[in-house]
């Protein structure tokens, strides 16, 4: 039987289909690429806590959307600082992501002038949910409501003890906002947590505290302590009889802490839009729901320019506390 004899090819050919077996798997669809690669979100906390454990169930959420992995690398330290400085210098891709917050963007901003990022290294994707303040006391303290609580304040001869966590802290600087907006003085304690700081409360040793309205709920309902209000611009959902701090008369005292996702600045807007697409789209599953709800939170999505509003309301807020307090971290 006889052989057809392969044809020949020239060097020349030879190395142009060498070259272009190399250059194919470079040539497929971006998407192609962008899938067959990870999506690290980076939780500045260690693990264990409710933002660590909210952040799972959205990265489990966002992958079921972007059908690619979506995966939570927690990097802890410095109050967030080591966290967020890795995602200042990440790849601008949309392939490391942040879970910031009031504090480890916005108030590390304000109040630290070493600090290694800066706000413009982010671009915003999208807030996930935020969360208010309580006005909580002791269920001892003579008063039912924000009015008689400040009449009982004003009457004291010594200034009320308020919990914090720690100087520059949103409860820290909250405290200074209330005193000043309800004309009576505060003198603020700091805890090393929020059940610290509740225990002291329980024992009458700390006259308020701020805490998450979840955190001292089932002490409230058991009589130990007492919720007056609550700082949101709305009354919550999940605890309707409790009034806000702005229908009590004090508008001034809005306030909340949120959890959103940053991207490295420069990362394209396309992608961006993909991401927020996605994180849109976890906040709305109802396991997510209940489990915010649980945590005293509320959903807050949109565009990326809601999260740019939030940095820009958080700049107006807490601003002017710290400089007219002088308040400055190393």
């Amino acid at each position: 039987m006889r052989r057809t004899p392969m044809p020949r090819i020239s060097r020349r050919q030879a190395t142009t289909l060498i070259a272009g077996a190399l250059v194919a798997p470079l040539g497929a669809p971006a998407i192609v690429r962008a899938r067959a690669s990870q999506i690290f979100i980076i939780v500045p906390y260690a693990p264990g806590g409710s933002i660590d454990s909210l952040m799972r169930s959205i990265a489990k959420a966002m992958a079921e959307t972007l059908d690619q992995p979506v995966l939570v690398d927690n990097k802890p330290g410095a109050n967030g600082i080591v966290g967020s400085q890795y995602v200042a210098r990440a790849p601008k891709d949309g392939s490391v992501l942040l879970a910031g917050g009031t504090g480890p963007i916005s108030l590390n901003v304000l109040l630290r002038k070493n600090l290694p990022y800066k706000l413009e290294d982010f671009a915003s994707v999208a807030m996930l949910c935020n969360g208010p303040l309580s006005l909580t006391v002791n269920a001892r303290t003579p008063a039912a409501d924000v009015k008689s609580f400040v009449t009982y304040a004003k009457g004291r001869d010594k200034p009320l003890f308020y919990a914090t966590l720690g100087p520059g802290s949103v409860t820290h600087l909250f405290g200074i906002m209330m005193g000043k907006s309800m004309g009576f003085a505060v003198t603020e304690v700091a805890y090393r947590n929020n059940p610290a700081s509740i225990m002291e409360t329980l024992s009458g040793e700390c006259d308020l505290n701020f805490a998450t309205p979840a955190a001292v709920i089932e002490h409230a309902r058991g009589g130990q302590l007492r919720i007056l209000a609550v700082s949101s611009d709305k009354r919550m959902t999940s605890l309707p009889e409790i009034p806000t701090l702005a229908e009590s008369g004090y508008p001034d005292l809005t306030a909340s802490f949120w959890t959103a996702l940053h991207a490295p600045a420069g990362t394209p807007r396309d992608v961006i839009a993909r991401l927020n697409a996605a994180a849109n789209a976890a906040m709305q599953k109802p396991e997510i729901a209940k489990q915010l709800e649980t945590d005293g939170l509320m959903v807050d999505t949109g565009a990326p320019e809601r999260l740019d509003a939030q940095l820009t309301k958080d700049a107006a807020l807490w601003g002017p506390v710290i400089k007219a307090q002088n308040i400055a971290l190393e």
